[in-house]
């Protein structure tokens, strides 16, 4: 077997289809099928099944499927990287989520051109799961993100934690509280916007307390309670009423931050963010401080392990610089 039958093999198991496939491989529809054909003939096994629209693959077509795509995708990995080694950009693109931006990373990339005016910095807006794949990609050289990925192509470093605030709408009765508890908001609609959610399950704890008091909760909140229990708990706002043995009332989940926040200004629920949100329509908008000091949200930084960009210590540098000026609480850490 060789790349272009492994190549046409994985179109048409993604496609369903081998004019699709053809399409996207750019070969014809006979050549696609004769590549097909003897894959299957030096394999000596049906890998799919025709006589189905769509396209079915056979139970042992699944499972080549499911191994080869895994080897593809790390041979194409190892070319994008070695191509890199030889011929490094000098550019340095990075990868952030939205949240990243309102915070201090303005003021990081300014302290980074000012130690060094010729280089050339691109950022693109990325969540933090897709930031894997753009690394191993080329398509960035370095990433912020909000959680931590275990993935053999990538290493990591926690940069630090930021405290989360509650987002509510001015017109909210506890809008005016300054130190708020999360057992006191599970009564509200919270509004979940992370696309990437918690890589290890966790479930809710118990506490008589708490039974205590959502006993005489209603039944929906009954039943949340009983669902959350048995099963995995990974997205992250709920992750951390879980942590006090809370589950919301109800729930919204949205597309993004920035819609979340539209939705509590428009008075539709209340929502959690990192600090560095507060300034983010404050007309409409009241932020207040959570009395738990272990509600945050970690900010890391993420490269590849074998091919480190040469102004990434500078970079490292300057986020250090910007910490030591703000008087953040921070462990010097760089990769390897």
């Amino acid at each position: 077997m060789d790349l272009k039958q492994l190549n046409a093999f994985i179109a048409v198991a993604n496609l369903r289809s081998f004019s699709a496939a053809a399409e996207k491989t750019g070969l014809s529809q006979p050549s696609l099928s004769r590549l097909l054909k003897q894959l299957e003939t030096d394999m000596d096994v049906v890998l799919i099944d025709r006589y189905h629209r769509p396209l079915h693959l056979t139970e042992a077509g699944e499972f080549f499927y499911d191994k080869i795509s895994t080897i593809l995708t790390e041979i194409e990995t190892v070319t994008s990287m070695t191509q890199r080694l030889s011929a490094p950009s000098s550019a340095l693109n990075i990868g952030f989520v939205p949240s990243v931006l309102y915070g201090l990373l303005p003021e990081i990339i300014a302290m980074l051109k000012q130690s060094n005016s010729d280089i050339e910095v691109n950022l693109k807006d990325i969540s933090s799961y897709q930031q894997m794949e753009a690394l191993k990609s080329g398509e960035i050289d370095i990433g912020f993100g909000r959680f931590a990925h275990q993935d053999p192509w990538i290493q990591q470093i926690l940069l630090r934690h930021e405290r989360y605030v509650v987002a509510l709408p001015k017109s909210h009765p506890l809008a005016h509280i300054k130190e708020q508890r999360l057992i006191d908001l599970a009564n509200n609609r919270l509004i979940l916007y992370h696309q990437t959610h918690l890589p290890i399950a966790t479930t809710l704890p118990t506490s008589e307390s708490i039974k205590a008091k959502q006993e005489a909760n209603t039944k929906t909140r009954r039943a949340i309670n009983e669902k959350s229990a048995s099963e995995p708990i990974t997205e992250p706002l709920l992750h951390l009423f879980a942590q006090y043995g809370i589950s919301p009332f109800m729930t919204t989940t949205v597309s993004d931050l920035q819609v979340a926040l539209g939705l509590v200004a428009a008075g539709e629920g209340i929502t959690l963010v990192p600090a560095s949100l507060t300034t983010v329509r404050t007309e409409q908008i009241s932020y207040q401080r959570l009395v738990h000091e272990n509600v945050t949200s970690p900010i890391y930084l993420h490269t590849l392990k074998d091919f480190v960009h040469p102004s990434i210590s500078e970079l490292l540098n300057a986020i250090y610089q910007v910490y030591e000026e703000r008087g953040i609480t921070y462990r010097r850490q760089k990769f390897v």
